[in-house]
């Protein structure tokens, strides 16, 4: 698949307010966007998203009915909505209350108000996962890789698993905490390992010291996605032998930056 175009792209915004809801559709179009639906609230929005299914729900926080949360998760549940991205536009900026969506797999989260750049990042990482664009190795068939994603979010595993799958990774297994992950590392070998920092029973940071001290994989690259900000946290991470870090939402352009930097050295 080519990469879209804005103009190609299908947004569907929930925002309760008359107002916002105005001046997020004129910032929308100003990005190029002209097929724009719009909802008040949660039952409209799927409604909308049942009868005409859009490739991104640009949303509010919250709605007479409902929440974003609570219709994200109506979208992530069904395999018949599987394509489609999930945007959070609110002013809330208590990091608690943002990390539960960052888990979810939303494609961005932004601010009231929002730059021209917020939007257009988040209108490009949409199409990065809408389209295809295989990675170009020198030293590996990207088809051959075998990877290892190791998050206890089940919706953010399948988000991860769209973006490498989109870069031509197809080999691909899935853990659900660091235990199960080291559990798998000692039974088959990986070229990748994708792993999140905050898990129950072994965490990221425990994982990668396994992986580096105790296993017969101690060289393989190490991604780490995170939504943590604790610098003391990154820094521990870092010195365990973590190739690479990448914050929650995943950007898929950044993601292939990385993913370049770590196979082809």
């Amino acid at each position: 698949m080519s990469h879209l175009q804005p103009s190609e792209l299908s947004i569907l915004l929930v925002e309760p307010s008359d107002t916002q809801r105005k001046i997020i559709c004129q910032r929308l179009e100003q990005e190029g966007i002209k097929l724009i639906q719009t909802a008040t609230n949660l039952a409209e929005a799927m409604q909308i998203i049942n009868r005409h299914q859009p490739d991104l729900v640009a949303s509010a926080m919250h709605y007479a009915d409902g929440t974003a949360l609570e219709l994200l998760q109506q979208i992530k549940s069904s395999a018949h909505f599987s394509d489609i991205q999930f945007m959070l536009v609110s002013s809330e900026c208590r990091r608690e209350q943002l990390e539960q969506y960052r888990q979810s797999g939303v494609v961005a989260i932004l601010p009231k108000p929002f730059s021209a750049e917020h939007l257009g990042k988040a209108i490009n990482a949409t199409i990065d996962l809408l389209s295809h664009d295989e990675l170009d190795l020198t030293h590996f068939d990207v088809q051959d890789l075998r990877v290892l994603v190791v998050d206890d979010s089940k919706m953010a595993r399948n988000i991860i698993k769209r973006t490498i799958t989109n870069l031509g990774l197809r080999l691909i297994t899935e853990a659900e905490d660091g235990q199960q992950a080291i559990e798998l590392m000692q039974q088959q070998m990986f070229d990748l390992v994708i792993t999140d920092y905050n898990m129950p029973s072994v965490d990221g940071l425990a994982l990668t010291q396994f992986i580096r001290n105790n296993s017969q994989q101690s060289h393989v690259p190490i991604l780490m996605v995170s939504s943590e900000a604790n610098e003391t946290h990154l820094n521990n991470v870092s010195q365990a032998g973590v190739n690479a870090l990448c914050d929650k939402p995943f950007e898929p352009n950044v993601v292939k930056q990385i993913l370049y930097q770590l196979l082809e050295e």
